[in-house]
């Protein structure tokens, strides 16, 4: 890995496309812009139209003659990220790279339409759907990549296969960790399975560190909480730009291999330049992986199709 890696070592996108979830602010606005100012054909894949729509102007005013794309997606909604995957499939013919960004924090209990608890349904079981229902498309290109973006956090989370929506007690740090330990856990599942079925894709996991976004202060519920997210983000975390950059990294760079985890390498993983981090031992056991794949396919619905998928590759070949 190139030492003090920044955006601007991105190699030239000119060809890609790419799909940012939660790309009207923060990280996911960040790493469209980049993947835009490097010649990708992005899609902002956005919870809110209006912001979604903002985010589109400013992006195309920040980066002339961007091609971007707007489309509605709810991660919390399954509904939603079935009529996304219908909408792509129809508007594409295939996907290169899937940024799996979108995400809420440590917010207070809540369900989502679909009855599951409200982090790990955005951070993990959505994602999980979406990436499914577009292996279709990532199979159709050689090459791809799908990125899925987890926390130092992790490190907090426990996964309870019986519990996952923390029914019967809910901590909403706890909850967080343990939603983007489910992050990981996918992500290294999702790249032995795609090596078992021999496609080329690749999976690969990243973390920005303490970077200012408004996850720090949305949904937040108390004053303490209000007060100490802004001062945090002054004093101690680098901006959304530099937040990305581990993404960003895990996006483009040829020479990253499937599995692998990208973080900042300064201390404590808080900031800095891209590099390799480890994830807990808990993040690497393949029989929690395993339950916790079983267990999405069954609450989502989606099951991955791996076999269909190695067709596709080999007919696009």
């Amino acid at each position: 890995m190139a030492d003090r890696w920044t955006a601007q070592d991105i190699p030239d996108q000119d060809g890609r496309l790419a799909v940012v979830t939660g790309a009207n602010s923060g990280l996911g606005l960040a790493t469209a812009r980049e993947l835009a100012r490097h010649g990708a054909r992005v899609v902002l894949a956005c919870r809110s139209e209006p912001r979604g729509a903002a985010a589109l102007t400013r992006l195309r005013e920040e980066v002339p003659g961007a091609d971007l794309q707007l489309a509605s997606l709810d991660l919390g909604d399954l509904a939603s990220v079935g009529a996304f995957a219908e909408w792509f499939a129809s508007a594409h013919d295939g996907l290169d790279l899937l940024i799996n960004n979108a995400g809420i924090m440590a917010v207070p209990r809540a369900h989502t339409v679909d009855g599951f608890e409200s982090q790990i349904a955005t951070n993990h079981l959505g994602p999980f759907a979406l990436t499914g229902r577009l292996l279709p498309a990532l199979a159709a290109r050689p090459h791809a990549r799908v990125v899925t973006v987890s926390s130092a956090v992790h490190r907090l989370g426990r996964i309870s296969l019986d519990d996952l929506n923390s029914e019967r007690r809910y901590q909403r740090w706890r909850a967080y960790g343990r939603s983007k330990l489910a992050n990981l856990l996918f992500t290294f599942e999702l790249q032995r399975r795609c090596a078992g079925a021999g496609l080329d894709l690749a999976a690969v996991a990243a973390h920005p560190g303490y970077a200012a976004t408004n996850l720090q202060t949305a949904g937040k519920s108390s004053l303490l909480d209000r007060l100490y997210a802004p001062v945090g983000n002054l004093l101690l975390a680098q901006s959304a730009e530099r937040g990305a950059w581990p993404t960003l990294y895990a996006a483009t760079m040829p020479d990253v291999p499937g599995g692998s985890f990208i973080g900042p390498d300064g201390p404590g993983e808080m900031r800095g330049h891209p590099h390799y981090v480890s994830a807990r031992a808990a993040a690497h056991d393949p029989e929690t992986a395993r339950g916790l794949w079983e267990l999405s396919e069954r609450l989502t619905g989606v099951r991955f199709d791996f076999a269909a998928a190695a067709t596709t590759e080999r007919s696009a070949r």
